[in-house]
């Protein structure tokens, strides 16, 4: 375990409201669009908040304003109650952030790094000490304490960062592409950190663009484009994305069965089995279809609808976008 005890996971919306982004916009030109514009955003205890978006969406620039790294040029952000522009020192003490590229002075050593950053909590002594070396462990850096951050490969420096930023116990954490660059062992060790800060009751805001890993962890999905914030998406919600596919089996199938099918939308074959997209029937007629299939004397083995996949939802709308 990193910091803090374990709890019983809370579902979003019985957690408190921890990161508050209220019309948020930033401006890093006047001669160039918001790279964030307007956002408005809540992020609660025990939930997975993604950022999802093309390169150049806004979504770092929107966790380093979170982070308070950079300030927004208009709008408020707050963490915990307080301010990160008028009381930035105490809002960012609740905040533990995981950059895309970590980047430390290369002759540094992890264990008096570590120290200073303890310090920026005030943490001293002993409990200083044991915090270090429990989180140093927890991201498996034990055997490399003594090297420089240097001789640290993208993925160590990347379990580096999660250390540090973790060592004061913040509530609220921000990854920023963290699934980005790592090895499958770096993809599956990320996925249960995140899970297991969620279990503790955590706030998250996590961007990626790796789509099948957000699916997969989100309990809600920003889509953002152009610095705007297009759709909010509810985990519930991840299930049955955009228009529907359905997805049939049939033991004797034969050349008719498309020409009975085309009615419903266009169907086709794909190793075996009939896949009808672009469907002109609501959910309530599907069982039309199969009634259609057993009347003709077709053996139907499975039938299945299934919404558009993270990945096919989001470029079928930041598309209709560009």
């Amino acid at each position: 375990m990193l910091c803090g005890i374990w709890v019983i996971r809370l579902f979003p919306q019985d957690g408190a409201i921890t990161i508050h982004i209220d019309n948020v916009s930033k401006s890093y030109s006047p001669k160039q669009p918001l790279a964030v514009n307007g956002v408005s955003l809540e992020i609660r205890d025990g939930e997975v908040l993604c950022l999802v978006g093309l390169n150049g969406a806004g979504k770092t620039t929107l966790i380093r304003m979170t982070s308070g790294i950079i300030l927004p040029s208009r709008g408020e952000i707050t963490i915990d109650g307080s301010s990160i522009v008028k009381d930035k020192l105490e809002a960012s003490r609740r905040v533990g952030w995981v950059p895309e590229y970590p980047n430390f002075e290369p002759n540094a050593r992890p264990l008096p790094l570590m120290r200073y950053f303890a310090g920026f909590y005030n943490l001293r002594g002993r409990e200083a000490e044991e915090r270090i070396r429990e989180s140093l462990d927890s991201v498996g850096l034990s055997d490399y304490l003594n090297r420089k951050l240097s001789g640290y490969s993208q993925g160590m420096k990347k379990r580096f960062s999660i250390a540090e930023s973790l060592i004061g116990d913040p509530q609220n954490i921000l990854f920023d592409e963290t699934f980005n660059g790592l090895d499958p062992e770096g993809v599956v060790f990320i996925r249960g950190l995140i899970n297991n800060l969620r279990n503790q009751g955590k706030a998250i805001l996590l961007s990626s663009h790796i789509l099948t890993e957000v699916q997969g962890i989100a309990d809600r999905v920003a889509i953002i484009s152009h610095g705007t914030l297009l759709k909010v998406i509810s985990r519930n919600d991840l299930k049955n994305l955009g228009k529907d596919t359905i997805f049939i089996t049939v033991d004797n199938p034969d050349d008719n069965i498309l020409s009975l099918l085309g009615k419903y939308g266009e169907p086709s074959w794909k190793d075996n089995e009939i896949i009808i997209k672009d469907l002109v029937v609501g959910k309530e007629e599907y069982t039309d279809i199969s009634r259609d299939l057993i009347k003709q004397g077709y053996m139907l083995r499975h039938f299945q609808s299934a919404g558009e996949n993270l990945e096919e939802y989001f470029f079928s709308l930041v598309g209709e976008k560009l």
